[in-house]
């Protein structure tokens, strides 16, 4: 039966002091294709209600924090006019919402979690920006059409469960000649490894697909090209720095909501196997070599222009 009580990561990284050094990052890794069809509906209202208690269990602001170059970058990348109104979308702790508002834009910052949008509220006071902020479902999102001249997201509408309907929503958000600007994990980054790592150990609901596919071109424009004039999709890096890979294992386990539910729906001998298999995979990523962790992370910087 799983066990609410989680494993001692000293001991358990003991245990696994003898266990061999695994290989360097296969080159030739597989890119991710389509899934075969699945025709099982997916409960989508049940699915969400999870991942909100999942996301809430831990503390991901603690986690998103350390993203926020991603957020700045991609307001670079999106060249937003001043006073251009922006919706952020699934804004976790808000790193996009702040970096638009840093560029003078008039930001709506969004997402189905009200601590963490509390959390991005006191984000913005401490920096003196003005932000609206409002829960919202990126698979409902209530905005009439053609509201915002920036639609955005870093890393959050990418864990919809109904993916092709939160694409929709973005798209229907945006004005036409407006941008929708993303930073999505690709399938053979560290963090799309590590979200296989999880599926291993506690498969995904049936019928819902990776969030990586977010970051695979040919998904993208499918799911914009026909209401876009243009898309560029950049590929670039984040480095997940950690004092060594227990660190970021523990880290993770306490604060990231899906790996920590991971765990807990374990028993002792499953969150032992799930803990070694995440360290292989730090392992395989990790460019330290003292003992410390860098392990960098691909992810596809996005900008749809819409027609």
């Amino acid at each position: 039966m799983p066990s609410e009580t989680l494993i001692d990561p000293i001991r358990t990284l003991a245990a696994l002091a003898t266990q061999k050094k695994t290989k360097e990052i296969d080159m030739n890794m597989t890119v991710l294709t389509h899934p075969a069809p699945d025709f099982t509906t997916p409960d989508f209202g049940a699915i969400k209600s999870k991942q909100n208690a999942a996301w809430s269990s831990g503390d991901y602001a603690k986690i998103g924090v350390t993203l926020q170059i991603t957020g700045e970058e991609l307001a670079e990348a999106a060249d937003p006019a001043p006073g251009s109104s922006v919706l952020d979308v699934a804004a976790g702790n808000g790193n996009a919402t702040l970096a638009f508002a840093r560029r003078w834009c008039e930001v709506t910052s969004t997402d189905y979690v009200e601590s963490l949008l509390e959390g991005g509220r006191k984000r913005a006071e401490a920096d003196g920006l003005d932000v609206a902020f409002q829960i919202a479902d990126a698979e409902d999102l209530p905005f009439a059409d053609a509201s915002f001249d920036l639609v955005v997201s870093t890393f959050g509408v990418m864990f919809t469960p109904n993916q092709q309907k939160s694409a929709a929503e973005m798209i229907r958000a945006c004005r036409s000649g407006g941008k929708i600007a993303m930073a999505n994990w690709t399938p053979d980054s560290f963090i799309g490894a590590l979200f296989k790592t999880l599926g291993r150990h506690v498969p995904p609901p049936a019928g819902v697909a990776s969030p990586a596919l977010w970051g695979n071109r040919d998904w993208i424009e499918e799911q914009f090209s026909s209401d876009a004039q243009d898309i560029t999709m950049k590929l670039k890096s984040f480095n997940f720095r950690y004092r060594s890979p227990a660190h970021f294992i523990e880290f993770f386990r306490v604060f990231y909501g899906p790996v920590r539910k991971a765990f807990i729906a374990l028993d002792k001998a499953g969150q032992v196997a799930l803990y070694k298999d995440i360290l292989d995979t730090v392992n395989r990523f990790n460019l330290a070599t003292d003992g410390s962790m860098i392990a960098p992370s691909e992810y596809a910087e996005i900008i749809v222009t819409k027609r």
